[in-house]
């Protein structure tokens, strides 16, 4: 189904809108000294090349909130935290 012309506009507004925030945020060089940040469509390929494969599942909240505050201490975050446990829960 074709958009009126008036929905292509609210659109490009919003778009403008929000492209007019970004720049905002990104006032007196933070975005100079931050690093880059990847599209979506950049960061799956990234992921695909180093054979990451997304995952998802449901877990209890007690055990969600006990990963958490483990991945906080891990030095790989929680991505490297539930490749170690799995890892070992696999071998045993």
């Amino acid at each position: 189904m074709a958009m009126k012309k008036t929905d292509l506009e609210k659109n490009k507004a919003l778009k403008l809108n929000n492209a007019m925030k970004q720049a905002a945020a990104d006032r007196f060089g933070r975005a100079a000294t931050a690093e880059p940040k990847l599209d979506r469509r950049e960061q799956r390929k990234l992921d695909q090349a180093q054979g990451l494969v997304a995952f998802a599942c449901k877990l209890n909240g007690e055990l969600v909130e006990e990963l958490k505050t483990r991945a906080a201490a891990h030095p790989e975050g929680m991505t490297g935290l539930l490749n170690e446990v799995i890892k070992r829960g696999l071998a045993g």
